[in-house]
């Protein structure tokens, strides 16, 4: 299987997300995983460029916030 590559970009307004298949599969699992009926209010994951990311993506982090409407 390939390497989890995700990168992010984005202007004032709009946000993309662009992966190949394994980093569209690691977002999943990670999203999956906040989902978690085990798992509290603010619970987060950081995803940082250069590290979860591909360089020169902007940072990520994703929350779980169960006062979402």
């Amino acid at each position: 299987m390939d390497e989890p590559r995700i990168r992010l970009y984005g202007s004032a307004d709009e946000v993309t997300i662009a992966a190949n298949a394994a980093g569209l599969r690691e977002l999943a699992e990670r999203l999956l995983g906040l989902a978690d009926p085990e798992l509290r209010d603010g619970y987060h994951q950081h995803l940082d460029a250069g590290i979860n990311l591909e360089e020169g993506s902007i940072n990520l982090i994703l929350e779980r916030d169960d006062k979402v409407w």
